[in-house]
């Protein structure tokens, strides 16, 4: 039906008949490959969201997709209450790539975060000695880790919380970036763990201080409270190294994986622990009928491998600094400021005549460039791993058009 549709008319589809919880983009996405996306008129673009840093590896990567249709063709699901003959092989694969002794398998990054939630309270009450019922967990002003209940009941963000309460209780607020106040709220002696971004993505692109994340991490362990890494955006070589803590030599307690761990081919989602935390979860305790399943299985590992075989960390570190330097050359004064690491990179936008944020955006479509504003004066970068230095280039002139129309 949809080859039929222009993309005009399947937008009036969703307006219709989807829930209004989403502000795309004006345009309808039809194909992609590598870097490059095409509407469904044809029109091809350069995709620098990469579905929030789900499709590091690029759209449908051959050697991703074939390992998904290959293992969906013989089984999808068995659900936990069998064995199958992918997930040990996985498991036994991811934790050694990422050097932790068991894994967590599940879908969702806001799957995987709420699993991170369950076993540093689950450790707090077996291993820490603390009272039931009171433990409590550290999180950052401006933290994006999902829109479960919970999540939200940890956010500062009031498009996040607003109107979805009672929240739940047992978390501590702090600024990022700001190890004063970690050390104050590390005084708490009912503390169980410290969740923290690397990078705060959604935030809009926020880099902490060369050093915070080490300094974090050792204070921690200095109090007996679990570092907790949520990289389901910054992970899989987006930030010019395999994980955005690799940058501080910091090895988390509990790290937690999603997004481009499945080549953005397939939901799936990890939570790594060594045995000491992770075996405080019994039997019957915590699951998920997807989470582990065959398909998912094949599809992380195909994802992985890619990963290392192209040297996306690499190439993301070189892209990532040529992107910032033609980015702070534009001369505009409406670019107030560019930020990032490795390709994960943001500008802020000074409004000027009226023209924000999203007028840049849409200008950088017509242009050929797809990029979404965060918090209304930010725009990410994200462009997909695989795409080439002089792909790189033709997309930043586009972008650098798109800025200087407003001039």
């Amino acid at each position: 039906m949809s080859e039929f549709l222009s993309s005009e008319q399947l937008m009036q589809l969703e307006d219709k008949y989807g829930a209004h919880n989403y502000h795309p983009l004006p345009v309808v996405l039809a194909k992609g490959e590598g870097a490059r996306v095409w509407d469904v008129e044809g029109n091809e673009y350069f995709d620098f969201l990469s579905a929030y840093s789900a499709v590091n590896q690029g759209h449908c990567h051959p050697k991703i997709i074939k390992a998904m249709v290959d293992q969906a063709s013989k089984m999808t699901l068995t659900s936990r209450a069998f064995f199958n003959d992918s997930l040990g092989v996985y498991e036994k694969f991811v934790t050694e790539y990422f050097g932790y002794d068991k894994v967590l398998p599940m879908n969702t990054g806001a799957e995987a975060d709420e699993t991170a939630l369950k076993l540093c309270r689950k450790w707090a009450y077996m291993k820490k000695g603390i009272a039931e019922n009171e433990a409590k967990i550290i999180v950052c002003d401006g933290n994006f880790h999902g829109r479960t209940i919970t999540i939200v009941s940890m956010s500062t963000d009031p498009d996040s919380y607003g109107g979805f309460g009672p929240f739940t209780p047992g978390f501590i607020k702090i600024p990022y970036n700001d190890l004063n106040a970690l050390a104050e709220a590390l005084k708490d002696p009912n503390i169980a763990g410290f969740l923290v971004e690397p990078i705060q993505g959604e935030a809009g692109v926020f880099v902490p201080d060369e050093g915070y994340l080490a300094k974090a991490s050792q204070m921690c362990k200095d109090k007996n409270v679990l570092f907790i890494a949520d990289e389901v955006q910054t992970g899989i070589a987006r930030t010019g190294k395999l994980l955005a803590c690799d940058h501080e030599n910091v090895r988390p307690d509990i790290l937690i994986l999603g997004k481009a761990l499945s080549g953005g081919v397939y939901p799936v989602s990890a939570v790594l622990a060594d045995d000491h935390i992770m075996l405080c979860i019994k039997p019957g305790e915590h699951g998920s009928t997807f989470g582990g399943n065959p398909v998912a299985a094949q599809v992380a590992m195909a994802a992985l491998k890619v990963v290392t075989d192209e040297k996306l960390a690499e190439r993301a570190e070189y892209l990532g600094n040529i992107f910032r330097e033609e980015l702070k050359a534009i001369k505009s004064d409406m670019v107030a400021l560019v930020r990032g690491k490795g390709l994960l990179n943001a500008i802020i936008i000074k409004p000027k005549n009226g023209k924000e944020a999203w007028d840049v955006c849409v200008k950088m479509k017509e242009n050929g460039v797809l990029a979404k504003p965060t918090h209304g004066d930010i725009i990410r970068f994200a462009p997909p791993l695989v795409i080439t230095e002089a792909e790189l280039r033709e997309a930043i002139e586009r972008i650098k058009k798109s800025i200087l129309f407003f001039e």
